[in-house]
């Protein structure tokens, strides 16, 4: 996956310049229900999409933190025939799935997007696996697991996803997100299975078992969170030694709260996070959607959260953090020596195997 290897331009092309200009001077002033993840993420998307989205249009912008999976809400609000969301942050194996049952949008990315400031169009701009058929990533993030660093001496940090699992050199309890996800992944890597081939194990009887045997060894050591904001708490309460967590969590921990946390690379679970548009709000989110989602707009998130850019021409447009200035490239999940043993999630296995997994997953912990 090439994050970086596009030098960007500074000038924006002037069809770019036009159509928004057309796009802002015929839009009508309006309520947009966006919905997303909360903490440091949705800040990082009000500074840096909503606050100039507001200034240029006067429209009002209601943030709404969604409460479990934005799938199953989607759903049950049109089952219910009452839809009131207008733009739904989503995982792209949940957009997937959305997609086939109709709760989203169909998305012609060419026409819909902006193309790069040197014209080039959104198909060929955005990373590997960034347009999907009803879904438009703006984000890469990584799935890590991070430590706080006062719980080991000096001279024995970890370092590998192999020490995670190791309780007796790093002794301490673990927080793992309650969910199969990431888990199962980490576990085959630290029992040895190569990156190449987690995916094709996951989907035999073995493999599944000897992730779930790998699991046993630290299980009665692991205190399971469920929503984001746990982890780095529980780190900073010294509650757990490691925690799995999003890296944009732990880097604004580190960065904005001064914690002693470190994260581990090794074995970085990378996944894509983006748009989707509730069947119907298309003609409503339109305007927004081109301009949250141009070049500059995805480089702008990146002063506020350590998150990549999904564009490839956005990528050299990444610069300092907005409240401390430091140079935010060595924190970003794609920054070369932090991807050099990345993971990249498979959706479409998750797509496939997520309800199976979830439920050996639970079955498993209550024994």
């Amino acid at each position: 996956m090439k994050i970086s290897n596009r030098v960007a331009k500074t000038s924006i092309a002037a069809v770019g310049i036009s159509a928004l200009a057309v796009a802002v001077s015929a839009h009508a002033q309006q309520t947009l229900n966006i919905v997303s993840w909360g903490g440091a993420y949705s800040m990082s998307q009000h500074e840096a999409y909503d606050k100039p989205w507001i200034e240029k249009t006067g429209d009002e912008i209601v943030n709404i933190d969604r409460s479990g999976n934005a799938l199953a809400g989607l759903r049950a609000q049109s089952q219910a025939g009452n839809v009131t969301w207008d733009l739904v942050d989503m995982l792209p194996a949940d957009a997937m799935i959305a997609c086939d049952e109709g709760l989203i949008e169909p998305l012609d990315h060419d026409e819909l997007l902006a193309d790069a400031p040197d014209g080039t169009p959104p198909s060929e701009d955005f990373v590997e696996g960034g347009l999907g058929d009803c879904f438009v990533a703006s984000i890469v993030y990584s799935n890590i697991v991070a430590f706080n660093s006062e719980m080991f001496p000096e001279d024995a940090q970890p370092s590998t996803i192999e020490d995670v699992f190791d309780l007796e050199n790093y002794p301490g309890k673990r927080a793992l997100l309650r969910k199969p996800i990431n888990n199962m992944e980490w576990a085959l890597i630290a029992d040895g299975v190569d990156r190449d081939d987690v995916y094709a194990m996951l989907e035999t009887e073995e493999g599944v078992q000897r992730a779930f045997d790998k699991l046993d060894t630290i299980k009665d050591e692991v205190i399971w969170w469920e929503e984001g904001a746990q982890p780095p708490q529980l780190l900073a309460d010294q509650e757990v030694a490691f925690a799995s967590a999003y890296n944009g969590r732990i880097f604004n921990a580190m960065v904005t709260e001064d914690q002693p946390f470190e994260i581990i690379w090794d074995a970085q679970v990378f996944e894509l996070d983006g748009w989707v548009v509730p069947t119907g709000k298309l003609d409503k989110v339109k305007d927004y959607l081109y301009f949250a989602t141009d070049t500059q707009r995805l480089a702008d998130q990146a002063q506020y959260i350590s998150y990549g850019p999904a564009r490839l021409s956005s990528s050299e447009l990444v610069s300092t953090h907005a409240e401390t200035g430091i140079d935010m490239t060595p924190h970003m999940p794609t920054h070369e020596p932090n991807f050099a043993t990345a993971l990249q999630k498979d959706d479409l296995f998750w797509a496939d195997y997520n309800d199976e997994l979830t439920q050996r997953f639970n079955a498993w912990l209550a024994q």
